[in-house]
């Protein structure tokens, strides 16, 4: 047993249930799947959990800037202004 499981992981909802696009809620960068299945996860699953929403706020800012720079990426360059700007990103 790692250490990392010996504590309780608390939750990343911050209260803004919306969904994007992509389908990950807007206030924790959660899929459905990990929003309902939250409770069920042990520790390890959900702290691995918190890493892949942390990667997600990582990949939305930077293709934000990459936009604001005039870069294009065409794969990711959906360009979505309605999207608000997420109150965890002073997290990262």
């Amino acid at each position: 047993m790692e250490q990392s499981e010996l504590f309780e992981a608390p939750s990343p909802c911050i209260g803004v249930c919306e969904n994007s696009p992509k389908g990950y809620c807007k206030g924790c960068m959660r899929s459905r799947d990990e929003r309902f299945g939250w409770h069920e996860m042990n520790t390890g699953e959900q702290l691995q959990v918190m890493k892949l929403c942390a990667r997600r706020y990582q990949r939305v800012i930077e293709r934000k800037q990459a936009r604001a720079n005039g870069e294009v990426n065409l794969e990711l360059n959906f360009p979505d202004p309605s999207e608000p700007k997420s109150p965890q990103s002073n997290l990262l």
